[in-house]
């Protein structure tokens, strides 16, 4: 056979892989096509294609050819074994002693099988060897440079051809992780509309005879408080039941310079007797003078309740509850924390506890942190779970401050800097 010959043929069997490489999106259908041309322009008897799989740590067997079914079912190999340094400089290895090479798991079958020579060439994906191209040979022949520019060169098609497949497969799950997202977020907002109509018209009844009774009791009287709490109330649930429904619509919310400790101290009160009737220690440590955030106080004020609430619901009786807010000048930003010594989440639950619908609780609606995720996000703030099973679980909320209050904030300092 020429060389002029073995050129045109290596260029068409190059061509015939960029082709599939870029019209597929089948990993197969490339890893089969490079095993086929491999073993038929370098002459050898078969080629045995695998990947990495990184649960197990094994090259597993992805495509093949002439080789027979009897060594194909000897199964993977060793990771460690196989993939050397020598491998990892992306350069073709040649063995000819395969009854004693390590990197020939099964040298005696090998033999049998009536191989006396191979080269083995890596696959490459973002500087990671994840896969390794083996051809087998009867006989033990010389490489052109030629040649081995060919194998290498299409070795590392096949990795473009693996690198756009687990590109695909991100993608496919992102799609379907967001399709997923979209499905629940439509339910939420049937079930939304229903809870409304549902618990509207009761809510509507209790602020009737509540605002009624309260115009009836002489001032100051102490049954006039307890009936105060009962109207405030019923006007924030009557808001959170049109918050539920604008959810997923991404309503604004109403924002004013509020100063989120006052928030924190209503969120507080509202559950104070659910602190003394499970027998909770509050452990509270507000920052003096924090600057005012733009934010809505009555959702800001439903984040905090479900988290406390999270808190006593968690901890057993007579646990320890830590809500603590602070400013964190670096990012500009008010930190608030709550934190229980209650059993703490594993890291499994904690990559979906933001979702909707997804609780821990056994008669949870899974609701609440998805509710109070959708708030904070929309203040343009971020919140966080930390939690290591029997260690407690720990909220952290970043909210940012004014750029007004900012800037009086950095001259404060600045200030302050000089005076020293």
């Amino acid at each position: 056979m020429n060389s002029t010959t073995d050129h045109r043929q290596l260029y068409k069997a190059f061509r015939d892989i960029i082709s599939v490489v870029h019209s597929s999106i089948h990993l197969e259908d490339v890893m089969d096509l490079v095993a086929w041309k491999a073993t038929e322009i370098l002459g050898a008897k078969g080629a045995i294609l695998r990947l990495l799989n990184i649960d197990t740590d094994e090259l597993e067997i992805s495509a093949s050819y002439g080789i027979s079914t009897e060594y194909l079912a000897k199964g993977p190999v060793s990771h460690h074994r196989t993939i050397t340094d020598v491998c990892r400089q992306k350069k073709v290895i040649i063995i000819e002693e395969l009854r004693t090479d390590a990197r020939v798991q099964y040298p005696q079958e090998a033999w049998s099988e009536g191989y006396r020579f191979i080269i083995d060439v890596p696959l490459s994906v973002a500087d990671d060897v994840v896969g390794i191209l083996r051809l087998y040979f009867t006989k033990v022949r010389h490489f052109s440079e030629i040649e081995l520019d060919w194998i290498i060169a299409i070795a590392e098609q096949c990795s473009c051809a693996l690198g756009k497949a687990r590109l695909i497969d991100t993608y496919e799950f992102k799609y379907h992780e967001l399709a997923t997202q979209t499905e629940k977020l439509s339910a939420l907002g049937r079930m939304a509309a229903g809870i409304a109509h549902e618990i509207n018209n009761p809510l509507a009844g209790v602020l009737l005879y509540s605002s009624n009774m309260i115009k009836k009791v002489p001032k100051g009287d102490a049954l006039e408080e307890g009936l105060q709490v009962i109207i405030d109330e019923t006007i924030r649930c009557r808001k959170i039941i049109q918050e539920l429904l604008e959810f997923s619509k991404g309503r604004e919310p109403t924002k004013v310079p509020t100063n989120i400790n006052d928030i924190i101290g209503k969120a507080l009160n509202i559950l104070e007797n659910e602190f003394l009737l499970n027998r909770i220690d509050m452990d509270k440590s507000l920052a003096p003078d924090l600057p005012d955030i733009m934010a809505d106080g009555s959702q800001m004020e439903q984040v905090f309740v479900n988290l406390l609430l999270n808190a006593v619901q968690a901890v057993p009786e007579g646990g320890t509850i830590q809500v603590k807010s602070s400013l964190n000048q670096q990012e500009s930003s008010v930190s608030i924390e709550v934190k229980d010594n209650g059993p703490g989440i594993g890291r499994k639950e904690q990559s979906k506890i933001f979702e909707p619908f997804f609780s821990t609780k056994p008669n949870g609606t899974g609701l609440g942190l998805s509710v109070s995720y959708g708030i904070v996000r929309n203040h343009q703030g971020n919140i966080s779970v930390h939690s290591q099973p029997g260690e407690g679980t720990r909220f952290l909320i970043n909210l940012p401050i004014t750029q007004q209050e900012s800037r009086g904030l950095h001259s404060a300092l600045a200030g302050t800097a000089i005076n020293k």
